[in-house]
Formats: C-alpha cells, structure tokens, sequence
C-alpha cells in the first residue's frame, strides 16, 4: 500500500498530483533527475543522511535509515548540545545494536562522519543538512519550522517527527514550506508512524470505505503514567554549574511549551490523527478541560498533566479526546469509533450492529512501522521516485492538537479558523544560550500555569 499525505478534503494531495499528471504510470511518478540531483558530494552512489537532533528519538530513527536495504550512510549530526552526538555517535557504532533495534550485528560501517560533521549550537543544522541527500529532523518540535523551512530550501527529503510545530505561526510556516517541497518534488514523510502501520492501514481504509457506515462519534486517548523529567538539581550536578534558563528549559523540553506543545502535542497527536485520518476531515471547533494535579513542581515546567476535548467536525459528528499525565491512574491508548452500521472497538476490529466480526486483524508478524516509514522513504530516493508528501497532514494534525491545547487552556470554544490564524508566537525572541526563554519562573521556582478563563490562547 503506497503511502500519501492523507490529505482531506480541502487539501491537494498525491492522488490529485497523479490524476493531472501525464506521467502517472504505476501511480508513481518517474524523476531521472532526481537521482542526477543528489548530493554525490564524495562522487559514490550512496544517499548520504543528515541527523539533526541526536536524542532518543533521532538515535532511533538514524538507526532506521541506516537498517534500510538501501545503500545509506549517515554523514554528518548536529545537535545544541555536543554530549547528545557523541551518546548518539556511540550507540550508532556499537558492535551491537539488538538493544535499540532488535535488529542483529551493527551498522557501524554506515556511520561515516567525521569530526568536522559534528556540529553544535543554534546554527549547526544547517552546515548539517548541506551535506546529506535525506535530512531527519527530531529536534524539540518548537524547532521543526525553522528546520524544515530550511531541508525544503535546501532541496533535501525529509523525515521529521511529530509534532512539526508548537503554534499556529510555526504550523503556518510548516504549510508554506510543505507546498515548496511538493514544488520541489521532494519526499516528505511525517513520523505518525500509523500511517505505516499494517494494521491500521486496512482498518482506516475499510472504515473509508463505510464498512460500519458514516463514523458519528470517535473515541482517542493517551493516558499513562508519563515520561521522564530532568531536575535541574540533577543537570547542574553533571554539568558542575549552574545552568542558563534557556539550557535549562531546552534539557528539560517536554515541560515547555514552545519547545514540546504540552503532552496533547508531542504524545496524544498520533490518535487525534488517526481520528482526523478516519474521517477524511479536520475538526472546525474544539472545546475541552484540563489542568495539573499530580505532576506539579518547578521541574514539570508550565504543562498540563490531563486534558479532555470535544472535538466537532463539519458534519456534526464529533470527536472525544483523553489524554493524561498521572501516575498509578488507567493506562490506555487506542482509537474507537462508532458508525451507523457497526463499531470499531479497536484497531485491526470491525464489528456489526448485532456484534458480529467483519475483520479482526492479527497484527502479530507484521513489520515495525518505525522501520517501515524509512523503507519506504529511501527505497522512494534510492529510485528517484516521488511517492511522500505527508508534511501537509502532519501540520493539520499538529494544529489539531494546538486547537485542543488552545480550548484546554482557554476554556472555551475555540474555532478552527481563529486557531490556524492565531499570530500568538511561543518562540524566544533569539536563539542563544544567554537568550531569555517565552516564560520564566518565579521566586518560588513554579512557573507559570494557564487558567482557564483567564488565560489568553489566540
């Protein structure tokens, strides 16, 4: 199943590419010179890849490009700090990689970046994404405009992490770039990893199909216990001084929103997706409520720790959103639909009125859809072929998440239109580590939490 950017209804996606183009043989569309047109810096044949952000997640997904069949080598990183290369350097060329990857051997001989690629600081990915034919950007999301902007400048494909923004400014720059890439011809994929999934593939194209009738409501959650925090006790320990705020805020980035978005951004935007996915649409209004009950302190930053959103589409059927922070509380993260003619209790299960199975999926042996995503991006470049062109959906999906943080946030209704519109910026005036970040703390070390009610969203 060839992958598009899912784009909606209003949206030109790769299936309206294909039904005006003249070259639409196979539904893929041919470009010779697209294989003159990479790097080939160094005169080999093989696709030369950037990492910039050298994290968990840009370990792992490096890991990925580089387990693909295609001839791939990872040539040079960047990331602000220079211990997140050298951790991410290491486990790159261990002799053994099974503990990341599940995957046998190593890769290390894929790993060809001197020292002279490695760098650091605000501006490194730039230096970086010159020198590479594939770009992978997993950075702090509040970065992925400014990063993408630039691979799309560039001429570079592109796989970036979710969410691709922090607010409705960054989603609009995200959008603009995303209609250059497709100029460009550019393969663009988003890492809202169900899109590649097996399962949900088949799932989401019967549901498509109206294998339980029109969907009325939609069910998505993400509630458990949470992720990680860095203390800053912790950080000025190992660093042996004391942080700036803005190190500070960028070491400890899921705490702060115009680095992370809040929770219903970086973590719960897969299911909002997979909803907006299953009904070919995006919301046109949200309301909701949440707050912060259990993860308080200086170190959770100015984040909610629990959120609930109605979401309503243009046909009246709505969308119920759970997302939530809390330790020792019911863990779930699923996506339920209901329809005129059945129920989808489950991905990979279709159910009639009277309970019968119209498909239950055994997703036991199916491939890894992390890894799937760059199997098909490199195997697309490796071929010169156009195929993805996800950063339209994966910015619609981010400001999903943005309109439900907005109502969260807000406590009121919040339209879709004001939202995208919204030139309410989160981002630092400039980037530099003696830079003053968008909030700071208090004399008791809280910062600042949104009130519903009072707080100003748009």
């Amino acid at each position: 199943m060839r992958k598009t950017s899912h784009s909606k209804k209003s949206n030109t996606g790769r299936r309206d590419f294909v039904k005006t183009s003249a070259l639409a043989a196979g539904g893929i569309i041919l470009m010779p010179s697209m294989l003159s047109a990479k790097a080939h810096i160094d005169g080999d044949d093989s696709i030369k890849v950037a990492l910039v952000g050298c994290g968990g997640r840009g370990t792992g997904a490096a890991m990925q490009a580089l387990l693909t069949k295609e001839n791939v080598k990872l040539v040079a990183m960047a990331d602000a700090f220079r211990d997140r290369i050298d951790s991410a350097y290491a486990t790159l060329t261990s002799d053994d990689i099974s503990d990341w990857s599940g995957a046998e051997g190593n890769i290390k001989d894929r790993v060809q970046v001197p020292e002279e690629h490695k760098f650091t600081g605000f501006d490194g990915y730039k230096k970086a994404i010159s020198l590479a034919d594939v770009v992978i950007l997993t950075t702090p999301p509040g970065f992925r405009p400014i990063h993408f902007e630039e691979a799309v400048k560039q001429g570079k494909h592109i796989f970036m992490e979710k969410p691709v923004a922090t607010d409705a400014p960054g989603v609009r720059r995200v959008l603009a770039a995303a209609e250059e890439a497709k100029k460009k011809k550019l393969n663009v994929i988003v890492g809202l990893q169900r899109h590649y999934q097996t399962v949900y593939r088949r799932w989401v194209e019967m549901l498509q199909a109206g294998a339980i009738g029109d969907i009325i409501t939609s069910h998505v959650y993400w509630n458990n216990d949470g992720v990680w925090v860095n203390k800053r006790e912790d950080l000025a320990q190992k660093a042996g001084r004391p942080l700036t705020e803005m190190e500070y805020q960028m070491r400890n980035w899921y705490y702060f929103n115009w680095l992370c978005g809040d929770h219903i951004c970086e973590q719960h935007i897969h299911n909002l997706d997979v909803g907006n996915w299953v009904k070919n649409a995006y919301p046109v209004r949200a309301q909701g409520m949440g707050g912060r009950q259990v993860r308080v302190g200086p170190d959770f930053g100015e984040i909610f720790d629990h959120h609930f959103v109605e979401f309503e589409y243009d046909d009246g059927s709505r969308m119920f959103s759970q997302c939530r922070h809390q330790p020792g509380t019911m863990s779930r993260v699923t996506e339920v639909f209901q329809g005129t003619n059945g129920s989808a209790p489950r991905p990979g299960v279709l159910l009639t009125r009277r309970g019968f199975e119209l498909i239950k999926h055994d997703d036991r042996n199916d491939p890894n859809p992390y890894q799937v995503e760059h199997d098909e991006l490199f195997s697309a470049v490796a071929k010169g072929e156009y195929r993805y062109a996800d950063a339209e959906n994966g910015a619609k999906a981010t400001m999903t998440s943005i309109l439900g943080r907005m109502a969260t946030y807000s406590g009121k209704t919040i339209e879709w239109s004001e939202a995208i519109n919204s030139n309410l910026s989160l981002m630092p005036q400039r980037f530099d580590w003696d830079a003053t970040p968008p909030v700071l703390p208090g004399e008791d070390g809280m910062y600042p939490c949104a009130i519903p009610g009072k707080t100003t969203v748009l």
